[in-house]
């Protein structure tokens, strides 16, 4: 599922944590981080939960649309397209999503929060519900279209789901953006009579499992040494005076160069700098990388550099 700009984020949290407490044992954090990474999972399914609580209650308010004082003729006789949506019903009928559906779903309803009902209010009453009923095309991809804007318009920019979510997870506001790509490339690589369940595994394989772990130990344990190069680096600064941000990634991504040998520099050093941009200072990305440069031409002439495979240096 996760991509390993992600896993990077999850063990840059737990190294942010870890660092920050000095009482705290790497066995303990480590623990810590395989929970935290194992619940974006949950947050997939949460996310694939509130999709069907919504088709759900749309049952409901059409039928009680029916029992009013003076019901319409609309009232009676309602479209019922949406019900009918393709794509959800295979949601619906997928068995395995389901039970883990059934364990999770209840968070959406045990709050004073109100929300699933005010979400299909707000989509009831919009242009796009109403064009989407209307439109003459009823098939697959056109219900799947409109499950991507249900996704994007209703629910993932909903600032009640947000808070629901905040209070589950403080962790799940960074990971939102990342499972909604993925939801929103699994729906869209749905194919009709296919009865492929969503549910997946947080890791994609084996080697991105150890790369999370190998890259939250190593980092701990060359910290004291990254620490004194970094410090020969930045004379004019005092170790103290580096924000604790970017003296992490900057550690992170001096443990890739050193100990993943398969993996190209150039990457390492992107990577970081990139997530500097969005979890540090607006002058960070040109610090982190100047520091890096220096620390790697070192080790470059040193021979403590070894990669494998053309192009990685």
């Amino acid at each position: 599922m996760i991509a390993r700009r992600h896993i990077r984020l999850k063990v840059m949290q737990s190294l942010y944590s870890y660092f920050s407490n000095p009482s705290n044992e790497i066995s303990i954090s480590e623990k810590e981080m395989a929970k935290d990474i194992r619940s974006i999972s949950e947050l997939h399914i949460i996310i694939i939960s509130f999709i069907i609580e919504l088709h759900t209650y749309a049952t409901d308010f059409l039928e009680e649309n029916k029992t009013k004082y003076i019901p319409s003729k609309e009232d009676l006789n309602p479209n019922t397209k949406f019900l009918n949506n393709r794509i959800i019903t295979a949601l619906k009928e997928d068995e395995f999503l389901n039970k883990k559906v059934s364990r999770i779903s209840s968070i959406w309803r045990k709050n004073d929060l109100d929300i699933i009902r005010k979400v299909f209010v707000e989509m009831y009453k919009s242009q796009q519900y109403s064009d989407y009923l209307n439109n003459k095309k009823d098939d697959f991809n056109h219900d799947k279209k409109f499950v991507q804007i249900m996704l994007n318009e209703y629910i993932l920019d909903n600032d009640i789901f947000h808070f629901i979510l905040q209070e589950k997870s403080i962790f799940w506001t960074d990971d939102l953006p990342f499972v909604s790509m993925f939801l929103k490339g699994q729906i869209n690589n749905m194919k009709e009579n296919n009865n492929n369940s969503l549910v997946t595994d947080v890791f994609k394989n084996n080697d991105d499992k150890k790369f999370a772990i190998d890259l939250f130990r190593k980092t701990i344990n060359n910290a004291d040494e990254f620490e004194q190069l970094i410090e020969s680096k930045v004379k004019n600064w005092e170790l103290e005076r580096i924000s604790k941000m970017d003296l992490l990634l900057i550690k992170m991504a001096l443990t890739e160069v050193i100990s993943f040998k398969e993996m190209p520099i150039k990457v390492s050093f992107n990577e970081y700098i990139e997530i500097s941009k969005y979890y540090s200072t607006q002058n960070s990305k040109v610090f982190i990388n100047g520091v890096l440069d220096k620390i790697v031409s070192q080790y470059t002439r040193e021979g403590k550099v070894k990669k494998v495979g053309r192009g990685l240096v």
